[in-house]
């Protein structure tokens, strides 16, 4: 438009108002949202107010903290869970397929159907029954299991938790066995030593149910690094445990070990289902479902304890736009006044409060990804620091600090946070809309 003195003003539509020419060419700018640059100089402008921009630090500082806490806490207890598990399944199978009344004849036919599945690399028979150990003044209930050990090592990892002996050293009719550091140490026994077995599956005599009693010799130990095995599973040679408890050449199962474990679940449907014969499949996560569900919970519970953080940091949001809107009354008059609309003025409040969430949010990803990755130097800085240990070699058995970090924990929490932030501008920004530009430039 031309000006009284001669002069030409160029008034785009979006981006802020030029100073009049000193030449009659017009003046080009570049198509920015006008909500999106007035809302980003009311950011980054210095206020009149400082209290605003102490809030608004402390609201971004708050929202990094909860969501950098929130990813290294489930980073932590994923890296728990899988360090837990690793040991677990160095003992327990991927897939454990059983027969329905707890034997199964014909284990070679199973284990050839179960190997026809794409997933499937390795198969073991098995004998399961239970038996009290005794040696000395000790005695402890253990769960027995009879293995064949050639073909067990394709299915566990439990040849390389041998500690004093080795896998090998049970044979076919020498009744050897093999216990757990916890178990071996509970009933006081050492390599070489006689240990009295006492099958619950007695046999009928003259006087009575007497129980079934074998002597085995103690040729190994080992240890998995769970508590439950550790101190309550003793390991024989298939043959010796189908005689204990009187199978013939009958097994309790088969049990399986596949390329990808997480595919356990599917692959036991497959198997459930074109499997001949009437059996049982059931995954690992099955047989420990318990312990997997505690800590799926767990999980979740932690999840949405962390993210109250993020939730009170947004909040804070609020209180600073609240105030701002306050501040910038006069500013939203005018721009009233000029033909802004209300969905404009809304829309730079909340460009204004998302900026905040934003920050805070790429610094506590940031922030908490870096610590995840570092998280065992920063424990053992602490540790020597202030002569403190953590995971104490003495009581666990998990010495240091195990880490999972997760591309999906780290998404979900960045969209939590981001949607908590946008969340906290509504109300502030319709406020500001609503605001009269006759009652704001009253008193001005």
């Amino acid at each position: 438009m031309r000006v009284p003195d001669g002069r030409w003003l160029a008034i785009p539509r979006y981006g802020k108002l030029a100073a009049p020419a000193t030449s009659r060419i017009p003046v080009h700018f570049p198509i920015v949202p006008f909500e999106l640059f007035i809302g980003l100089r009311y950011t980054r402008a210095k206020r009149r107010n400082h209290f605003i921009s102490i809030i608004s630090l402390i609201s971004m500082l708050g929202i990094a903290l909860g969501v950098g806490a929130l990813i290294v806490v489930l980073s932590v207890m994923n890296g728990f869970q899988k360090e837990v598990r690793d040991r677990m399944l160095a003992v327990v199978s991927h897939i454990q397929i059983s027969g329905a009344d707890g034997v199964l004849a014909d284990w070679e036919k199973t284990a050839a159907e179960a190997a026809r599945n794409s997933e499937v690399v390795a198969s073991a028979p098995y004998v399961s029954g239970q038996g009290v150990l005794s040696y000395g003044g000790g005695a402890r209930f253990a769960l027995v299991r009879g293995i064949l050990p050639q073909r067990e090592v394709g299915v566990t990892d439990l040849a390389q938790q041998i500690k004093l002996g080795s896998l090998e050293a049970l044979r076919p009719g020498e009744f050897n066995i093999i216990l757990g550091v916890d178990l071996a140490r509970a009933i006081g026994a050492g390599i070489g030593d006689k240990i009295l077995l006492i099958s619950p599956e007695g046999q009928m005599t003259p006087a009575g149910m007497v129980p079934r009693l074998k002597q085995f010799t103690l040729v190994a130990i080992f240890e998995a690094g769970h508590f439950e095995y550790d101190s309550g599973l003793a390991l024989m040679h298939i043959e010796d445990a189908q005689k204990l408890y009187r199978l013939g050449d009958k097994v309790s199962g088969v049990r399986l070990k596949l390329k990808d474990l997480f595919a356990a679940q599917h692959v036991a449907q497959e198997l459930q289902e074109s499997l001949s014969g009437d059996v049982f499949v059931a995954d690992w996560s099955r047989q420990n479902r318990n312990w997997f569900l505690a800590v799926k919970t767990e999980k979740r519970m932690m999840f949405i304890i962390l993210a109250l953080i993020i939730a009170v940091a947004a909040f804070n949001i609020v209180s600073t736009l609240v105030m701002a809107v306050t501040d910038k009354q006069a500013d939203i008059a005018i721009l009233r006044t000029l033909g802004a609309s209300p969905l404009s003025i809304t829309k730079i409040f909340i460009v204004q409060g998302a900026l905040i969430g934003v920050i805070g949010t790429l610094l506590g990803v940031g922030g908490g990804i870096l610590l995840t990755l570092n998280l065992d130097t920063v424990v053992s800085a602490i540790e020597h620091l202030f002569g403190v240990q953590f995971l104490s070699k003495d009581i666990y058995f998990i010495t240091n600090m195990p880490t999972d970090l997760r591309a999906a924990d780290v998404t979900a929490i960045g969209a939590v946070s981001l949607f908590l932030g946008l969340a906290a501008t509504l109300y502030p920004s319709w406020r500001a809309a609503k605001i009269n530009p006759a009652d704001a430039l009253r008193y001005e």
